[in-house]
Parts: structure tokens; sequence; C-alpha cells
């Protein structure tokens, strides 16, 4: 099979393509953290996320979070379209401060919750969901 010039570069540029996406779709779940927290600093830990290691389908993975003290928490799936997944806010009057429900995932990707605590500080915690068949047309 022969390639003209135009196929090949076509073909560069969509190899090209696919090694910069990954990265694009962290991009985009950085920025929305960004938008939540204000810029401000976000520690590791103080957030419980339970999903499951393995997901067999993504179209429903079961995902928890808790964080005591949280005035709100974000859920985030760094490797869809749209990472932004939910956001939970809590009131005083809240019995406990957590969450669950069931989400999208659109592949094997990280799942990040980021809660805003009482004092006003972040924190944050991160799992990696193996999905067998993608949930977002995959």
């Amino acid at each position: 099979m022969e390639f003209t010039r135009r196929e090949t570069l076509a073909l560069g540029a969509g190899a090209a393509l696919m090694t910069v996406l990954p990265f694009r779709a962290n991009a985009a779940a950085e920025d929305v953290i960004n938008e939540f927290t204000g810029g401000a600093a976000v520690a590791d830990g103080g957030v419980d996320l339970t999903a499951p290691e393995i997901a067999e389908n993504g179209n429903t993975v079961p995902v928890s979070v808790s964080a005591e003290g949280a005035s709100a928490i974000l859920v985030l799936a760094a490797g869809n379209p749209t990472p932004g997944v939910a956001t939970f806010n809590f009131g005083p009057l809240a019995g406990s401060q957590s969450a669950s429900t069931r989400i999208r995932l659109a592949g094997t990707q990280d799942v990040i919750a980021v809660a805003k605590l009482a004092d006003g500080s972040f924190a944050r915690a991160s799992k990696t969901v193996k999905v067998t068949i993608g949930g977002c047309g995959g």
C-alpha cells in the first residue's frame, strides 16, 4: 500500500493529536479544580473516596465521598470529555458530610474528589478506576 504525501501528513498529525489529548484532559480537570478552589493550595488526604478498582461497565460506576467538616465536595473524572461530575454542598444542619452517586466514565482514568473544609482549606483524594467497557460512547 502506498501513501501520498497528504495522507502521510494526515496520519502524522493524527498520531501527534492522540499523544496530546490525554494531557489536555488532565489540564481540563486541573482548570476545574482551580476554579473550585480559587487557586488555593490543596492538601492530599482528609477526603475519603470510595470507588471500585475495576469497573465492568463505565456507564454506572458507584462512587462515594466523605470529608469531616466539609462545606462542599467536588467530584471529577479526569479523563472524561467534561471532567466535572458533581458538586455536593453541605449546610450547617447536615448530619454528615458524605454523598454517594453513580458516575459515567469514558475509560480507565482517575476519579478525583476535592473538599472545601469549614476552615477554608482544601483537601484532595484520587483513585484510579480501570474500566473494561467505556461509558461515554466507548
